[in-house]
């Protein structure tokens, strides 16, 4: 049974929606640029309406995502977590997502890259443990391997690291400052044979320059 339509009306808490009118009533709203095309008197069957509220979904779904990426970078598997938990369903965030990755807004090779680079500029860890924060947020370990392969050793990483937690220790107690610089670097993922020689390395440091602070 075809509904003519009989108004297309701005809404008032949100002007990039309109509320469409069918024989007199209203019907459902949607997203201005779903419904940019529709015009009054024109006649709608079931299937046409079943097809313009499917595009809002997406539409509403898209406008959601954007807002995700605009507060901070994200991957494919957080963006889909967070539609699902909204109520879209699997093939909404499958079109949400192959126009995300189509725009270039999403990038999960490009997110792998950044979060490595400030990991090793910020906080410093281990590449196994970078390697399991980037696999809990759903990049492929293709995308990790390829990106770890220009990483910084887990020497380096090691050291950069414990030279900087080592400005917050007292020089005072050796056996002290070797023992919470290690348990720190254990924290950062970093195995015994990595840790060893870099705390000897730094505590010999400390010593002949002399200048941290006691806690």
């Amino acid at each position: 049974m075809e509904r003519e339509i009989t108004g297309i009306k701005a809404q008032k808490k949100n002007p990039e929606r309109v509320s469409i009118y069918l024989d007199g009533e209203y019907g459902f709203g949607l997203s201005r640029i779903v419904a940019a095309w529709l015009q009054i008197g024109e006649r709608l069957d079931e299937k046409k309406i079943e097809s313009l509220l499917d595009s809002d979904a997406n539409e509403v779904a898209y406008t959601k995502a954007l807002k995700l990426i605009n507060l901070k970078p994200r991957t494919e598997k957080e963006i889909r977590s967070k539609l699902v938990a909204d109520g879209f369903s699997e093939d909404q965030c499958d079109t949400v997502l192959q126009r995300l990755c189509e725009a270039g807004l999403v990038e999960d090779d490009r997110y792998a890259r950044q979060w490595v680079e400030n990991r090793n500029e910020l906080h410093p860890r281990s590449r196994m443990l970078i390697s399991m924060e980037l696999r809990h947020k759903g990049i492929a370990d293709e995308v990790i391997e390829q990106v770890l392969e220009d990483s910084a050793t887990d020497e380096d990483l090691a050291l950069m690291a414990a030279t900087q937690y080592a400005r917050k220790l007292s020089i005072d107690d050796g056996m002290e400052f070797r023992r919470r610089l290690s348990a720190f670097l254990v924290r950062r993922g970093f195995s015994y044979g990595t840790i060893a020689p870099v705390v000897r390395s730094v505590w010999e440091l400390a010593k002949s320059e002399d200048t941290y602070p006691e806690d």
